[in-house]
């Protein structure tokens, strides 16, 4: 691929079902050496299931990552062996933090700086896939807006950085920011 030295950022958002990881894996098929970073952890028979789907549909060449929490060191530390590495999903990464840092809400903050950051000074194309949830009902419990907002707020972060921001409606791309087709 020509002007891999080029790297990008691209978030691609939906709702649930929208064809978001779909649409991330085919953008990501282009590129020669891709790592795929899961943030989903097998903690009962639906995640497993979803993962298991997950796995299957990707390709076998593709390096997977497992990383719930520290997203920023995987960007920071493994970045410089991929083309481009594909994060699936923030909206995992935000609730795992969230759970993690629940004695210390301060902790949810850093987290989110520290991979901004790391996204900033990435040396490979990454596409990061989240739910955008700022369209649903306002959730009836504290923690659940609490999540909302949070989500929320790194999508908009993130959105800042990337070059590129798609939003997945019934499967079909929408470029926000950017070009759908763009590559590095």
């Amino acid at each position: 691929m020509q002007g891999r030295d080029r790297k990008m950022v691209t978030l691609v958002l939906g709702g649930a079902r929208s064809g978001k990881s779909r649409w991330a894996q085919e953008f990501a098929e282009k590129f020669e050496r891709v790592a795929y970073v899961a943030t989903a952890q097998a903690l009962d028979a639906e995640m497993r299931k979803k993962i298991r789907r997950h796995q299957d549909d990707r390709p076998k060449r593709w390096q997977t990552l497992e990383e719930p929490l520290e997203l920023a060191s995987v960007v920071r530390d493994r970045s410089a062996e991929f083309d481009l590495m594909l994060v699936d999903c923030l909206t995992v990464f935000v609730a795992n933090v969230m759970e993690a840092t629940e004695a210390d809400p301060s902790g949810v903050e850093t987290r989110m700086d520290k991979f901004l950051e790391a996204l900033r000074t990435t040396s490979s194309s990454i596409v990061l896939v989240s739910n955008e949830v700022g369209s649903g009902v306002v959730p009836a419990y504290e923690s659940g807006r609490r999540y909302r907002d949070a989500l929320g707020e790194l999508n908009q972060r993130v959105g800042a950085i990337a070059d590129n921001v798609v939003l997945m409606v019934a499967g079909f791309p929408l470029a926000l920011k950017g070009s759908i087709g763009a590559q590095p």
